[in-house]
């Protein structure tokens, strides 16, 4: 037996930050992943924080918050093989031993063994096919649903082999909305929105904009006046005051954006037309339902 129920990522609603609140339990102003992307003050940088870590962003330093596998005695993490040594899994993941597995099947077959291994712990299965596929071809696509159906076999086969103390949680760390390449809003050769910027930072559906400090206030009323009937613009000060990042550290205060851009209608916003990501079909990193709601199924120990 298993319950099910709905509940809501944090924002913003992307990979980097919705993880790491997952294996924290904390919010993005507190971990500091505070986008897909963000500002790097120290070296005047943005950098990608799923795969931008390089020997001046030390992951210890800058997610700094304990992980649940740092309390627990034996945690382990299973998924695909390239992710083992990254900066992003010393962040997020650090405390559990990796395990490397390439397929769905192959990873819940992994974690059906380590089951059976004597002693209290957790396991955490990563499953990024789902959010890959959406990019590329949406989620209401053939070959999304083939591999949602892949993930539904592989949990199934789990839940028969738990035991009577093991449970298991099946959550999405963001949902995904499909846009359309006709929305997308490209705003670079418009003099009144770039004039004045530092650095664009966050991602495509909520842009998070550094500015030059003679520039805030002109930028600020700019954006608003441009894209204040379909997005969200706020300036930081007004963001970390209505708790969109929830607790923000002074530390991680300069990371998050001047101005942030968060799209409200089905809409993305690019710098270049010729941008590689406008060949992304599904999307996340606002507040729509369809990006902020995701599905928490319970088995085993856990649904009783």
């Amino acid at each position: 037996m298993g319950g099910a129920s709905v509940i809501e990522s944090g924002f913003p609603t992307t990979t980097a930050a919705a993880l790491a609140s997952l294996t924290t339990g904390t919010s993005a102003g507190t971990h500091g992943l505070v986008g897909y992307s963000v500002l790097d003050a120290a070296n005047d940088r943005v950098v990608n924080q799923l795969s931008g870590w390089d020997d001046r962003l030390d992951p210890v330093a800058w997610q700094a918050q304990p992980t649940v596998f740092e309390r627990t005695p034996d945690a382990v993490a299973i998924g695909p093989a390239r992710y083992a040594a990254s900066g992003f899994t010393s962040a997020v993941l650090r405390g559990a031993r990796y395990l490397s597995a390439a397929s769905i099947a192959e990873r819940f077959e992994r974690a059906a063994a380590w089951l059976h291994e004597p002693g209290p712990g957790i396991a955490y299965v990563y499953v990024p096919e789902l959010d890959s596929t959406g990019h590329a071809a949406g989620w209401e696509s053939p070959a999304w649903t083939e591999k949602l159906e892949l993930l539904e076999a592989a949990v199934v086969d789990l839940v028969g082999s738990l035991g009577k103390r093991d449970g298991l949680i099946v959550t999405a760390d963001h949902g995904v909305i499909d846009i359309p390449h006709g929305s997308h809003i490209i705003f670079g050769a418009e003099r009144e929105l770039t004039d004045g910027l530092r650095h664009i930072a966050g991602e495509p559906r909520c842009l998070q904009l550094h500015t030059e400090p003679d520039a805030f206030e002109l930028l600020l009323a700019a954006w608003s006046e441009s894209e204040g009937d379909r997005s969200w613009v706020v300036s930081r000060a007004e963001a970390i005051d209505a708790g969109w990042f929830g607790e923000v550290l002074p530390e991680i205060e300069p990371r998050i954006g001047d101005i942030l851009v968060a799209a409200r209608k089905n809409i993305a916003y690019y710098a270049s037309a010729t941008d590689s990501g406008r060949g992304m079909i599904g999307q996340h990193g606002s507040w729509s339902p369809a990006e902020l709601q995701v599905p928490l199924l319970r088995f085993g120990a856990f649904a009783r």
